[in-house]
């Protein structure tokens, strides 16, 4: 089994150590985010109102977001999956 060790020293790295340690709410978070503009393209729903139909104008802002946090991703070398 490999092991990483993040070391951090002194107060004003605390900053840095806690974006380290948080990296995995981040990608939840970036998903979640997804899931949400994933619903209104491929569900139809509304982004602002979940029990109605998405507007034309809704359903095309949630898809070129989608592929905006997918080409920024993939600039950082990260993926959602």
């Amino acid at each position: 089994m490999s092991k990483i060790i993040l070391e951090f020293d002194g107060v004003e790295e605390v900053e840095d150590a806690r974006t380290a340690l948080d990296g995995h709410k981040w990608k939840i978070a970036m998903w979640d985010l997804d899931q949400l503009l994933r619903s209104t393209t491929k569900y139809d729903v509304s982004l602002l109102k979940h029990n109605e139909q998405a507007s034309e104008v809704e359903y095309e802002v949630a898809e070129k977001l989608r592929e905006e946090i997918g080409r920024i991703l993939e600039n950082y070398n990260l993926s959602l999956d």
